[in-house]
């Protein structure tokens, strides 16, 4: 089964492989080198499936896409969906230096419980239901806190700060392995690959 990964980071195609790998061994994973849509959903859900269409729509080929950031209690919920461009750039390490700084200025005792949340949909073309093309989106979410300051060298964006429910140590400082079988993206695509697994066996 070949799908289109509607993403232009290395480092999520790279990641999805190893979690989809584990579920659908025969799938094979196609780059995306079109252009890339304005993401003006309002939720993961609606800004996945913006970026599933469009690489649907470009390849003529069944497309995947993930959308997911993390939401600070504190801050009412945000970054949220403005995860990637929360400093006013799109930096990983200026994102979190501004994550930080937004819940150092409102002090010691502010709460630091966060979650990352990623909604992954699917868009294909090739199967129509009501005269459009098939699409499904499932939602992962990982709790967790957002530590005083970065630690660890692995994993993306935020991960240097995140500490997962449950652990003493950030997404950055866990193996991939661990990693992928726990975090946002990983429950998320790890029910995707349900959906994907039912179709490649019909």
């Amino acid at each position: 089964m070949r799908v289109v990964v509607a993403t232009h980071n290395a480092h999520k195609v790279a990641e999805l492989q190893r979690i989809l790998g584990a579920h659908v061994p025969d799938l094979e994973l196609l780059p995306y080198d079109g252009p890339a849509p304005v993401e003006d959903g309002d939720s993961f859900a609606a800004n996945a499936l913006i970026k599933a269409r469009a690489a649907a729509a470009h390849t003529g080929l069944a497309a995947i896409a993930d959308d997911s950031g993390i939401s600070a209690d504190a801050l009412g919920g945000a970054p949220g969906i403005h995860s990637a461009y929360f400093s006013g750039e799109r930096d990983d390490a200026a994102n979190v230096r501004h994550l930080l700084s937004r819940l150092a200025a409102l002090g010691a005792d502010v709460d630091r419980t966060a979650r990352f949340t990623c909604a992954a949909a699917l868009v294909d073309p090739a199967e129509t239901v009501d005269g459009a093309a098939f699409e499904t989106v499932e939602v992962g979410v990982w709790p967790g806190r957002v530590a005083l300051e970065p630690a660890g060298g692995g994993g993306f964006g935020y991960d240097p700060v995140f500490v997962p429910e449950g652990l003493a140590i950030t997404s950055a400082e866990i193996s991939a392995e661990h990693k992928n079988a726990i975090s946002h993206r990983a429950l998320a695509f790890a029910a995707l690959a349900e959906v994907l697994r039912a179709r490649a066996a019909r």
